[in-house]
């Protein structure tokens, strides 16, 4: 199972652990994840992702995971929460782009 965020893609870093003496090696910065079961209203089911915990307050932040996936770019998502996108989509109808005032 790789280490990568299905909704953020966020991935392992790298960089060096530094001793006291200061000599530099290699470590791995690994990001902080969880098996998360979100509640999909417009496919009126449970869906499980493997999510960071960052990308699971954006999309508390930003009122669920319809809403969230319906905004999310689709170059950044794993292929199974781009499936449930577009299943979203499909569902609710896209949404009309908003234009700003000027």
């Amino acid at each position: 199972m790789s280490r990568r965020c299905e909704l953020t893609a966020k991935g392992p870093q790298t960089g060096h652990k530094v001793s006291h003496s200061n000599i530099k090696t290699k470590r791995r910065f690994l990001p902080n994840l969880a098996n998360v079961t979100f509640i999909s209203d417009a496919l009126g089911r449970n869906v499980r992702l493997r999510v960071s915990t960052n990308a699971l307050k954006s999309v508390d932040h930003n009122g669920g995971l319809d809403a969230y996936l319906l905004k999310a770019k689709a170059d950044v998502l794993s292929p199974r929460a781009l499936e449930l996108k577009r299943a979203i989509e499909k569902k609710v109808g896209k949404p009309a782009p908003v234009k700003k005032a000027s």
